[in-house]
Formats: C-alpha cells, sequence, structure tokens
C-alpha cells in the first residue's frame, strides 16, 4: 500500500505522541534525550521467525530467527523483553527490545502447548505436552520456579488472581483444561496443588477465571458454557450457545464475555457475574472467530471473519458499526497498549493489517479504513506490542 510522503511523516509525528503517553501509563517513559519506541513482535509459524514491526515507520525493522516454529508471544509491562514459546521444541526464548535478538533461551520439556502471563507479571506460566507438567518460569532470573505434574495432557489453562479478605492481600488460583478427557481440574499456584478432577460430559476447550473468582469452562461438544464458583469449586449453572465456544474474549473490565465459534454467524455475549447469563447474540459476519477489545472511550470490539478476509467492529452497545477488509484469512488481533490501533494479522496473505482505532466512526456505509499493511512473513499466528 503506497503512502506518500507528506501523509507518513504526519502518522509518524501522531504515533510518537501517542506512543509516548501509554509508555508514561506503564511506567517505562523514555529519559529526555531518549526516545520511545514501540514495536509489535510477531510469530510467524511456518517461517519459524518473529518479525519486528516498527509502529513508528510501520515497517519491519528485524527478522529474528527462531529454533523452531513460534506459536505465543508475550510482552509484559514495563519490561525490555519479550517471551516466545516455540512447542516442538519445547522452548521458552527471551528477545531483548533494545538489541532485537534472542539473549536467553530456556529448554522446558520436549513439547509444549501455550503459556500465559502471571498476574503480577513476574513470571511466565508454561503448559507442556512432553513431560505432563505446568511450569512457572521467574521472568527476572529466567528460571523455573515450579512445575506441577499433571495426570494427562492438557489443552489449556488459565491463572488468575482475587483479594483475599483472610490475608489482605492478593491469592492466585488456576484450572487447566483436559479437552478430550472430558475433565478440568482447579489448582493452587501457592501450595502448587493440583486438585482432583472435574469431569463433564464432551470434549472442553478454554477455561477462563473472570476476577479470580467464577472460571468458564468452554464445552465444545455441548455448545455450551459451565460457570463455577472458583473459591468454593463448585458448578453455579449451565449456559447454552448458539455457537460452539471455540473463542472467547473477555472485554470492558472483564465485565462481558463474548464468544465465537462454529455453528453460528454470531458472537454470544455473556455476563458470567452474580446471575451468569446469555444476554445476547449478535451477527458479526461471516464465521466470526479471533477477537479483541480496545479500551477507553469509546470502547471497541474487533472480531475476525477469516473466511471473508474482514474484520466487524461492535461498539459497546454490540451493534455493528463498521467491516473493514483486512487480507486473507485473519486469525488474530492485537490492540497497542494506548488503543490507539488495532493490528490484525492474516494468516494466509503473511501481512498485517493495521487499524486506526481513533477514526472509527459509525457511518451510513458501516465502513471503516485501513490505516495500512505491513508484510510480516509466512503464517503470522501471535503478536504483542512492547514499548522501550
Amino acid at each position: 500500500m503506497a503512502i506518500k510522503g507528506g501523509m507518513l511523516t504526519t502518522r509518524r509525528r501522531f504515533l510518537a505522541g501517542s506512543v509516548g503517553a501509554a509508555g508514561a501509563q506503564l511506567g517505562c517513559g523514555p529519559s529526555k534525550h531518549q526516545a520511545l519506541r514501540a514495536y509489535a513482535f510477531v510469530a510467524n509459524s511456518e517461517g519459524s521467525t518473529v518479525a519486528v514491526a516498527d509502529l513508528a515507520t510501520f515497517a519491519v525493522a528485524r527478522q529474528i530467527r527462531m529454533d523452531d516454529q513460534p506459536t505465543d508471544v508475550i510482552a509484559p509491562p514495563g519490561r525490555s523483553s519479550v517471551y516466545v514459546l516455540t512447542p516442538q521444541t519445547g522452548s521458552l526464548h527471551e528477545i531483548a527490545v533494545q538489541q532485537l535478538k534472542v539473549q536467553r533461551k530456556l529448554r522446558l520439556g520436549q513439547t509444549a502447548v501455550s503459556m500465559r502471563l502471571s498476574p503480577d507479571a513476574s513470571a511466565v506460566y508454561v503448559l507442556l505436552a512432553q513431560p505432563k507438567k505446568l511450569v512457572r518460569v521467574a521472568l527476572d532470573r529466567f528460571t523455573v520456579d515450579w512445575e506441577l505434574s499433571l495426570p494427562m495432557t492438557a489443552i489449556g489453562f488459565d491463572v488468575d488472581e482475587y483479594f483475599d479478605q483472610a490475608i489482605k492481600g492478593n491469592r492466585q488460583v488456576g484450572a487447566v483444561s483436559f479437552g478430550s478427557a472430558g475433565a478440568f481440574a482447579f489448582f493452587d499456584p501457592a501450595d502448587r496443588k493440583l486438585f482432583p478432577m472435574t469431569k463433564l460430559d464432551g470434549t472442553l476447550g478454554a477455561v477462563r477465571f473472570q476476577y479470580g473468582r467464577e472460571l468458564i469452562v468452554a464445552n465444545l461438544s455441548g455448545h455450551s458454557l459451565s460457570v463455577y464458583d472458583a473459591l468454593v469449586r463448585k458448578r453455579m449453572v449451565e449456559l447454552p450457545l448458539k455457537n460452539r465456544p471455540d473463542q472467547l474474549c473477555f472485554g470492558f473490565d472483564k465485565g462481558q464475555l463474548f464468544v465465537t465459534g462454529e455453528g453460528s454467524d454470531a458472537v454470544s455475549v455473556v455476563y458470567p457475574t452474580r446471575t451468569p447469563e446469555v444476554a445476547e447474540t449478535v451477527l458479526a459476519g461471516r464465521q466470526p472467530g479471533a477477537m479483541a477489545v480496545s479500551k477507553g472511550s469509546p470502547a471497541y470490539i474487533f472480531i475476525a471473519n477469516p473466511t471473508s478476509g474482514d474484520v466487524s467492529i461492535l461498539d459497546a452497545d454490540h451493534r455493528v458499526i463498521a467491516v473493514v477488509s483486512v487480507g486473507a484469512e485473519p486469525c488474530f488481533i492485537a490492540i497497542t497498549p494506548n488503543s490507539d490501533f488495532a493490528l490484525v494479522l492474516n494468516r494466509k496473505s503473511g501481512d498485517m493489517a493495521v487499524l486506526r482505532i481513533g477514526t472509527i466512526t459509525r457511518n451510513r456505509l458501516k465502513s471503516a479504513s485501513l490505516f495500512t499493511m505491513i508484510p510480516v512473513g509466512s503464517a503470522p499466528v501471535s503478536a504483542a506490542v512492547q514499548m522501550i
């Protein structure tokens, strides 16, 4: 996509100001002699690289070669590193943002599944397939803090925290999904204890905590969500859905849960707290998939439609206000920390579409403009934004 010199200069100046504001909020602002920069780190699953897109120039600054196919990228706020998982080698990689290169690598097992940042951002939890374990890696030391053996191969997990009145502080809670076994289990990160498995009918998908007090379990076979009280580990309610709960996305300070998946061209809007309920089902494109929610006012819900190659944009009232073409097979959406841009990864076309959130408005044509496109590599699947 061609951009004229004057237009590009204006965009660079605009982004430099907004990135600087976001950096101050994160507590990682620059010195008065140093400019703040923002990079999008994009995992290219088929190219075995991490593309580093400079969000000041909107171009790839470097392709970082990995030892295998990366799938997950985490950018902890306030740190000068990002972390990349290569499941087939069971390895966690630390990339230095200043040098744009891998500075440390930790082999955790033969194969891994996924990873998540701890609630306090001091560690990364990594789920392993071989051996069957969950490990906690302390980021400062980049060593394994502890590990938890699992009775069978897990397909996903979540960790959250809540304020415990008894200890007058935060307490972490965790849960692991065993997928086709139709079971999940809570675990206590502080005591490194796995509780007995809870068996459900059918195949399970993701598990997600809300405020550390409710656990939402996706039942893929039953097209439903099971909501559990995480403190007493008892089921509160079963919520039937019109679609299979393949993708779960919290938005608006976790007060709502958005669900997409096979079986419906819609997104289900769930309110999990108090009396959990499915509030409404909103048509959101063709076979909607990955989602992301921007912060601030106004806030928007971005929903990727891989089949049609576009993104549907919903407002806070869950109305579709715009649809924008982004590329071939959009599969992942990341919002920059300052909510200035939505970054859409297109798996098939190998590029990243950039949407400028501040220009999105309701209009008669229900359309929005594409800010720019950045070629990033072969089969991009995950991205995270870090500022220095």
